[in-house]
């Protein structure tokens, strides 16, 4: 049976792994406290961050192997479920951060959470470590145990949504640092949204799908759609949303250059279901509307 274990508070989650709960809103597991289970589909009602110290150089990225082995990092945001069900049994290993939403109530913390996209990035999509960063993890979540295992006072929760801050604005950073050093994997994934576009345009899929949409992009390249558009802006400087918005009008321009076509017929081509939806994006953008721009073109 395909059965999903949903964890609904942190206290459950660390009487299933054998750990103690120090704090009904957040916990550092020791996944290695758990006994062995066998592989089930989990749910969490609250942030998961998964932190496996392995070796990560015999992980594949495409056809690239990844260099930076001193551990992963994986996100979850309250709802997602990860895992499969399967009848083998293994030994859970490493550190998961979990904490509850409710936690951040009436803190700093609660307005950035929107600010860290990789919640919602697959487990593919993980952030793999330095030496040096998984030192700095390290630091930051034994700055969140401390405080677990200090008697609580007026000073607890802010100081300890202050470490959580932190500990996620290192992962921004690492992040952003990972972007870079898969320059040459990202630049792959630019050509071939790239090709992806040119490809829909020359199909039957704007009539049937309408105008080309991030999500369906990122489905076509099997990224998640957050993922897919921070590297799109950090590789070109525009968002995914933009880069597709610029591909509409530089093919719309060919065709009204190029075309016999009338531009109702031109709008229907591009995936606009009704042409005048085509023709105020047409001048917002370029500032003539398609009849002015043809007939510039012309003379």
């Amino acid at each position: 049976m395909d059965e999903i274990i949903h964890f609904h508070t942190i206290r459950e989650y660390n009487t299933f792994n054998n750990n103690e709960t120090l704090h009904p809103l957040i916990s550092i597991v020791d996944l290695e406290k758990a006994s062995p289970r066998q592989l089930r589909r989990l749910r969490y009602d609250f942030y998961t961050v998964f932190f496996k110290q392995i070796k990560c150089g015999d992980l594949r990225y495409g056809l690239d192997y990844y260099d930076y082995e001193e551990g992963t990092l994986i996100f979850l945001a309250p709802g997602q479920v990860i895992g499969e069900y399967k009848e083998e049994f293994y030994s859970p290993q490493g550190t998961a951060l979990v904490f509850h939403p409710d936690l951040l109530h009436g803190t700093v913390l609660a307005a950035h959470m929107k600010n860290y996209n990789f919640f919602a990035y697959a487990a593919s999509e993980a952030l793999h470590l330095s030496e040096q960063e998984r030192k700095i993890i390290l630091d930051c979540l034994d700055k969140i145990s401390y405080e677990l295992n200090h008697s609580i006072d007026k000073h607890s929760k802010q100081l300890i949504t202050a470490n959580i801050m932190l500990f996620l604005d290192y992962c921004q950073r690492f992040y952003d640092r990972q972007f870079i050093t898969r320059e040459k994997v990202n630049k792959g994934i630019l050509e071939r949204f790239e090709t992806l576009l040119d490809s829909y345009f020359l199909s039957d899929k704007p009539q049937e799908l309408g105008t080309p949409t991030v999500a369906y992009m990122a489905q076509e390249l099997h990224l998640s759609a957050n993922y897919f558009g921070d590297l799109i802006k950090k590789e070109t400087g525009k968002s995914p949303q933009e880069y597709i918005h610029f591909k509409i009008i530089d093919t719309a321009k060919s065709m009204l250059f190029d075309s016999e076509k009338t531009v109702n017929e031109i709008a229907y081509a591009l995936g606009f279901r009704y042409p005048q939806h085509f023709s105020r994006f047409f001048k917002k953008v370029t500032g003539k509307s398609p009849n002015e721009y043809r007939i510039a073109d012309v003379n």
